[in-house]
């Protein structure tokens, strides 16, 4: 059974990761999973400079999924080169560092901050679709980079600095992905993350506020499978040559085929990982017995299939 998968220039020892924001830092999954044996650690998103995050609580359970509003928080990515990194590469994981910023030049400081990270950090995953951002001037939303065309690809040009393969992770929040998905691609982007949470809001009747500190959350899990899945398919369809990173609901084996199916080379596993840490380790062995099973003998046979029939 050939597990290895491709996505752009990297290969990975099987099509499961983790999702950014979902596993920390560092090594923190590695009590429960054994990390080496994942295709890749995808850590919380990374600014230059520590960032404190947005007030609690933090995170909501909703009927199929949870909001989340945690901000972003980060020790920064110098911090993360000498604290959290060494102990995560100790573990043999293959490492996706994660970035964020306001501006271009946000994502160029931390892309140079990244540029002399060990060579087991194999990608960048920019991030540029957090909804979880304070409101802008006047209490408007910020805009995510995400929703922009040239926004999008003005942040991947200047993430360019860290010198390593750039996966762009997007919005499912836009009219259509396929402009998005060109502009970043334009940019230098060698793959896009499909998709982030889905911008949402709890309210508590009794007390007629928000059950976010944050006011507003990104909404994931259950929910967003079928979100998550369309847009895969939709962007593999448009563009067949583009490698797509599916992530949104990955619970099972069954999800993260289903994805693989729209069109993904590989998947990541988020939410699940709240419920139970050792999901993402479960699905990675699971996804190679279900193969076993129905006598597929490598992962590549599965990726766009859908689009065959």
């Amino acid at each position: 059974m050939n597990m290895t998968t491709r996505v752009g220039s990297v290969e990975l020892r099987n099509p499961v990761m983790t999702a950014s924001g979902t596993a920390g830092h560092g090594d923190e999954l590695a009590a429960h999973v054994d990390l080496a044996a994942i295709g890749a650690v995808v850590v919380k998103s990374l600014s230059a400079e520590p960032w404190p995050g947005n007030p609690p609580p933090r995170v909501h359970e909703t009927p199929a999924g949870m909001l989340n509003s945690v901000g972003l928080q980060g020790p920064g990515v110098e911090r993360w080169l000498t604290d959290e990194l060494p102990p995560l590469l100790a573990t043999g994981a293959t490492v996706v560092a994660s970035i964020w910023g306001r501006s271009a030049e946000d994502y160029r400081a931390a892309a140079v901050a990244l540029a002399d990270a060990p060579d087991g950090v194999v990608a960048v995953e920019v991030n540029l679709s957090c909804p979880n951002l304070e409101p802008g001037p006047g209490g408007s939303r910020h805009q995510m980079f995400a929703q922009s065309p040239d926004a999008a690809a003005a942040a991947i040009e200047a993430a360019g600095a860290c010198g390593r393969p750039l996966w762009a992770k997007l919005t499912p929040a836009v009219a259509d992905l396929v402009p998005i998905a060109d502009a970043v691609a334009a940019a230098g982007a060698e793959a896009v993350v499909l998709v982030n949470t889905v911008p949402a809001l709890a309210i508590d009747p009794e007390s007629r506020r928000p059950r976010l500190g944050g006011a507003g959350g990104g909404l994931s899990g259950p929910a967003m499978h079928p979100v998550a899945v369309r847009a895969v398919h939709d962007v593999h369809s448009a563009r067949p040559d583009l490698p797509i990173v599916g992530v949104g609901g990955v619970a099972s084996p069954a999800d993260a085929v289903e994805l693989l199916l729209a069109g993904a080379s590989a998947v990541q596993v988020g939410t699940a990982s709240f419920a139970d840490p050792r999901s993402v380790g479960r699905i990675a062995r699971e996804l190679e017995s279900w193969c076993r099973t129905r006598h597929v003998t490598a992962i590549a046979d599965l990726i766009g299939a859908v689009h065959a029939c």
